[in-house]
């Protein structure tokens, strides 16, 4: 097999498009097949920067895990970045190439990466035995058809064979299926080969016959029935779920070693950005993370987690209006921990200028730090390599803010003041002796009788949950089938089901 493709596509968004692709990934690469995850456009707040110091969807590098592949910029050539209900920075090929509107975006400049795009997914096909594409929302977004680079025109232009997702557990998958097929166009409806259900709960045998009605309806075949699975929401694109903590919480494990738990509180700031920094933390036995937007859900908290942001500024206003940067300077005044990660670590600092990402100048910071801010034009993109509390510690780095640091004691390129941390880096929580001896720092401030758990492994774990995800696939669909739709891609004669596309 060489150049093999697949397109998995989903009813809706968040119907598991994103874990049935990685899960394919697995299941593949289980079976000796070279393969490949590719999204043509991702968005996303929350992503990843390759060892070339390209910018990409966290998805698509989980994906490319699954894959037991390192992540490059091919496999997601176009990401989008909110920065307000109406505008995103354009990510192309790992670098930012500017701000646009979702009209501006949608009404020319996205045509013109169609060919970028589709150059990617070949040149990845030239490479692998299979890519396992992942579309974007609803491959029926009819009012986006005629600019679409990530669903039925990358499929069409590529030739490749489309599975439709959807997730029962919402309700009316079966219109679901009907009605995304019956409203795209026949040249379309040729490339959709079925369905797979996903998140079905009970007896399987009663869903039964209403997958053989949507195949008298349709002509297409469903290609699995994948359970309900708790815990399998790795690195999602946005939402606010710590993905391992539905695994750690939710499956047996030891309890925690010491008397005392951790409680987390990770503020729930507007356009929060790569919030998985704290899935490390959730991973440990005896450690509760929640989000919060309120000053009282602090009180009881042994650590608070400022996390990235996409927006400093309005971050630090939102934070101000709800009366949580009080809260937080109280903390720091009493010597109860606060952590900052990227945005949040800058908000901690003393004073933001900023003519880049809000245009708002200088504006205060919350002086728990002695750090000043300047946005610059060009982003960091950075894989940072160094040691903290006496342990190694690996992260990465996306941001447009430059730091100076002007006193405390050095941190990850950031620093320290008593029981307040700030950096840049995210994923350093990854790091599994950097982040016992931070939990152990923050115990001893909080005066809790905490003992990390000795052999915590953020990376076995992250790795038993892929391999769950490559089960669920093995176990659940007809991965012979799949085969075929890869090497050979979508059946001949599949029928047009009416109305088509308007």
């Amino acid at each position: 097999m060489r150049g093999g493709g697949l397109l998995v596509a989903g009813t809706t968004s968040d119907a598991g498009k994103s874990v049935v692709t990685a899960g394919i990934c697995r299941w593949l690469v289980r079976q000796g097949v070279k393969v490949a995850p590719f999204k043509g456009q991702n968005m996303s707040l929350n992503s990843f920067v390759t060892r070339e110091g390209a910018e990409i969807g966290r998805a698509q590098a989980m994906q490319a895990q699954a894959a037991r592949v390192e992540p490059t910029a091919l496999m997601n050539p176009v990401l989008l970045k909110p920065g307000s209900d109406r505008s995103s920075q354009v990510v192309l090929m790992g670098k930012p190439v500017g701000e646009m509107s979702a009209r501006g975006y949608h009404g020319g400049r996205q045509g013109t990466l169609f060919e970028p795009v589709l150059a990617c997914l070949e040149e990845l096909r030239g490479t692998y035995d299979a890519v396992i594409c992942e579309g974007a929302g609803s491959p029926a977004e009819i009012n986006l058809r005629r600019t679409d680079i990530v669903n039925m025109g990358i499929a069409r232009a590529a030739r490749l064979p489309v599975v439709v997702v959807g997730d029962i557990d919402r309700g009316g998958v079966f219109a679901q299926f009907f009605g995304t097929t019956a409203l795209l166009a026949p040249e379309d409806q040729e490339l959709v080969a079925g369905y797979l259900v996903n998140k079905f709960r009970g007896d399987v045998t009663l869903l039964e016959p209403g997958l053989d009605m949507l195949h008298g309806l349709t002509g297409r075949r469903t290609f699995g029935v994948l359970p309900y699975a708790h815990g399998l929401g790795i690195d999602e694109e946005d939402g606010l779920r710590v993905s391992l903590r539905g695994t750690v919480r939710e499956s047996v494990v030891a309890p925690p070693v010491g008397a005392d738990v951790l409680r987390v509180a990770v503020c729930a700031v507007p356009l929060m950005s790569n919030f998985t920094d704290v899935d490390a933390l959730a991973a440990e036995p005896g450690v509760v993370v929640r989000f919060v937007d309120r000053p009282e859900e602090l009180v009881d908290a042994d650590l608070v987690v400022v996390p990235g942001t996409r927006g400093t500024v309005k971050a630090l206003a939102w934070l101000r209006e709800r009366g949580l940067a009080d809260a937080l300077v109280r903390r720091a005044a009493e010597g109860r921990p606060v952590l900052g990660i990227c945005g949040g670590f800058q908000a901690l600092g003393e004073r933001i200028e900023d003519e880049v990402e809000s245009k708002a100048g200088l504006v205060d910071g919350l002086g728990l730090l002695p750090v000043r801010i300047r946005f610059g034009v060009e982003k960091t993109l950075a894989r940072p390599v160094g040691e903290a509390l006496g342990e190694r510690v690996e992260g990465y780095e996306i941001h447009h803010g430059v730091a100076t640091v002007e006193g405390g004691e050095p941190f990850l390129d950031g620093c320290r003041v008593g029981a307040v941390w700030g950096t840049h880096w995210h994923g350093s929580l990854e790091s599994d002796g950097f982040r016992r001896a931070f939990l152990r720092e923050v115990a001893a401030a909080s005066g809790r009788r905490f003992v990390p758990a000795p052999d915590t492994s953020f990376g076995t774990l992250r790795e038993e949950q892929l391999d769950r995800l490559g089960d669920l696939i093995e176990e659940h669909a007809d991965t012979d089938a799949l085969l075929r739709l890869i090497e050979e891609g979508a059946p001949k004669g599949l029928p047009f089901v009416p109305p088509g596309a308007p």
